[in-house]
């Protein structure tokens, strides 16, 4: 896989060396089980597979290409380039604006921009309305697109769906700005509809059965399918793809669910003219990191602490892996942690930020679960370790602890 060139400020020392002793261990990435950090009263596991993805990475170095190579030309974001609050915040410092928040809504009109000027497109892609928008000013796209290649490998797989007359649901947040992306990529080559989870495609279940009024379908899905979408003709021929950040589960729940409702209402003999196989869309990626916080929860801990965005999509999904085991603290960073009894966290259903109160227990052996989300550096996660640590006496030092992690691989 290539290599991308990213600025030292997001490398670690210490998960950078785990990583790399992992690699080099497990060459096939076939081993999902955690690395023990033990240092003595404290110890933590992390996840096999966390932090800056293919995509991610892809992103940060092109932006930061773009530059260095255009000193004293404006350039703009659409809107946040990932997900993590320490990236944009860095590129604001070094001047760039966005143009939109991640909700869409304008920040800088249309006509402040010229020809002259750098627009980069973010990780999530854009819709096409945006992107003619952006030719029209006269603005290369092109050449400053960091749309992440598995966004754009769903985009190609709903072009050959719509070329072989499906329709297309697409699994996902509906005002998420990949979901936006690719709801309007797909509607250019098929009737499309966004639903957010398996209990929407129950409901739309009903009305492919003729079990709740066809109208339906445009209260519950209102702002949510392309323009002319027949109840009639467009849920015969149905393709499942997803926003490749949710949970790779709940999307495979949801394409057999109405793969089992094409094969009730048209026979299993035909089910191959009535629904296609789409499982290739999904992300290595946030498959990786979400089968490997599950392997990680195999292990008995305290608590869990996950670190990343409070608006990143994959982030939210490791959270709520972790939460229906063991108390989980959503932090951006360690300055959300005020001391050894007091923690700021997030709570991403209610949108709101928590505070809590003797947060790791008083006791002599500590186990905490940490990974991270795509879009959080490895530097940031190095940077929490060392806050916790530091509340601890007579631990291990760093390089000791690296030391028996390397042993402990040597010898399996």
């Amino acid at each position: 896989m290539k290599k991308f060139d990213i600025p030292d400020l997001y490398k670690s020392s210490i998960i950078a060396q785990i990583k790399a002793i992992r690699k080099r261990n497990d060459k096939l990435k076939n081993e999902f089980s955690p690395t023990l950090l033990d240092f003595g009263q404290i110890k933590f596991y992390t996840a096999r597979h966390f932090g800056f993805c293919y995509g991610v990475e892809n992103a940060i170095e092109i932006i930061y290409t773009t530059i260095k190579n255009n000193p004293g030309k404006r350039i703009f974001l659409l809107s946040e380039m990932i997900h993590n609050p320490k990236v944009n915040a860095d590129l604001q410092d070094l001047g760039l604006k966005f143009i939109m928040d991640t909700l869409g809504n304008q920040l800088i009109d249309w006509q402040e921009i010229t020809a002259d000027d750098i627009v980069v497109i973010p990780a999530f892609g854009t819709s096409i309305e945006i992107e003619n928008k952006l030719k029209d000013i006269g603005i290369q796209i092109e050449k400053y697109d960091t749309t992440c290649p598995f966004v754009s490998k769903v985009w190609k797989r709903t072009v050959k769906l719509g070329q072989d007359d499906y329709s297309i649901i697409v699994h996902g947040k509906p005002k998420h700005e990949e979901t936006r992306a690719t709801f309007s990529h797909s509607k250019e080559n098929a009737p499309t509809l966004v639903i957010k989870d398996i209990d929407e495609a129950k409901e739309l279940a009903k009305i492919i059965l003729n079990q709740r009024p066809a109208e339906d379908f445009y209260t519950l899905f209102e702002g949510r399918y392309s323009e002319g979408f027949s109840i009639d003709k467009d849920l015969v021929r149905i393709g499942v793809v997803n926003q490749t950040t949710m949970l790779a589960n709940e999307t495979q729940e949801i394409a057999d669910f109405v793969k089992s409702i094409m094969i009730e209402k048209y026979g299993i003999e035909n089910i191959k003219n009535h629904f296609p196989d789409t499982r290739d869309t999904l992300c290595y990626a946030t498959n990786d990191n979400q089968r490997a916080t599950t392997g990680m929860l195999e292990y008995e801990a305290d608590l869990a602490i996950v670190v990343g965005g409070y608006n990143s999509s994959n982030t939210s999904h490791l959270v709520e892996l972790c939460e229906q085991k063991l108390p989980t603290f959503f932090i951006t960073g360690p300055d959300e942690i005020k001391s050894k009894n007091e923690i700021n966290h997030f709570d991403f259903r209610e949108k709101k930020q928590l505070n809590t109160s003797n947060w790791l227990p008083e006791k002599n052996d500590i186990k905490i679960l940490v990974t991270s989300g795509a879009s959080c550096p490895d530097a940031t996660v190095d940077a929490v370790l060392k806050k916790v640590i530091s509340y601890f006496e007579n631990v291990k030092s760093i390089e000791e602890v690296l030391n028996q992690v390397e042993s402990n691989y040597e010898l399996t």
